[in-house]
């Protein structure tokens, strides 16, 4: 798809003396005024920053930026200064590297926080799931993780390693475990490329009853970036689930990475009974 070239505003960018921003109050969810401080004073990187998030909104989808080059001689600043505006950008998931340029990136991926899989989350945005296994290991329980299984210390869990998927692109990496006398032949009867959740529920006849859930941010190591195919520098949000089925007994428990620039996350709240 071709996108026509971008024709430049004529915008003033300079940290002294102060910038005039309009402020966007229709933009449900954006930082108020751009985020710019109301004696209007910025660095040089955030007023163009806050161009290029304009020239993003105009481009859509796909559309392709103008050059380092040519960003800093409209805009009168330093090629390290576009660069650095660039990243940000970059890591908050408006762009995205194409060859040797750089794109407007589609919306980000919403994973709901409920008993979904992460199959089902993707194919409600229209997306094509998939996983790609890492390793499958049995390994007798540490006495940290038995109460998260229903294991005694010592007896055998699996570890499933796989990398999450969206229409093939690499957006997560999810460690599960599960003890061996909840699912004796995971390595014969289960195609790593499926969901989990499914099937436990429809060849075992397990059923998920609740979970507890904590969410924080964390920086890749160096072979998590490698595995999702990403700079370490970037952002991850990281989910630590452990899961019961409807007895109340101790099922698996799940850490998964998304990448901070492809997922957001949303939960429905409501009045407790």
């Amino acid at each position: 798809m071709s996108h026509a070239a971008y024709t430049f505003p004529f915008i003033p960018v300079c940290d002294h003396p102060p910038v005039n921003y309009q402020n966007t109050p229709g933009t449900p969810g954006a930082p108020v005024n751009s985020g710019i401080p109301e004696h209007g004073r910025v660095p040089k990187y955030y007023a163009v920053k806050t161009k290029l998030s304009l020239m993003v909104d105009e481009l859509g989808e796909g559309g392709l930026l103008p050059t380092e080059r040519d960003l800093a001689v409209r805009y009168e600043v330093s090629r390290e200064t576009v660069r650095q505006a660039l990243r940000e950008l970059l890591l908050e998931g408006r762009l995205r590297r194409q060859g040797r340029g750089t794109v407007v990136a589609g919306p980000k991926l919403e994973q709901p926080l409920s008993l979904a899989s992460y199959t089902e989350g993707v194919r409600r945005q229209g997306l094509r799931p998939g996983r790609s296994l890492i390793s499958l290991d049995r390994f007798p329980c540490p006495e940290a993780l038995a109460p998260e299984v229903g294991a005694e210390r010592g007896e055998p869990v699996w570890h499933m390693e796989r990398v999450l998927l969206a229409d093939d692109e690499r957006v997560g990496l999810e460690s599960t475990y599960v003890s061996e006398a909840r699912a004796p032949h995971l390595d014969t009867e289960f195609d790593p490329d499926s969901s989990f959740y499914s099937y436990l529920h429809d060849r075992l006849g397990i059923v998920f009853g609740d979970a507890d859930e904590r969410i924080e941010t964390v920086l890749a190591t160096p072979r998590e970036a490698l595995l999702v195919g990403t700079p370490p520098a970037l952002p991850m949000l990281l989910l630590h689930r452990v899961s019961r089925d409807t007895a109340g007994q101790p099922l698996e428990r799940v850490r998964t990475l998304y990448r901070g620039d492809r997922f957001s996350f949303t939960a429905h709240l409501g009045q407790q009974g």
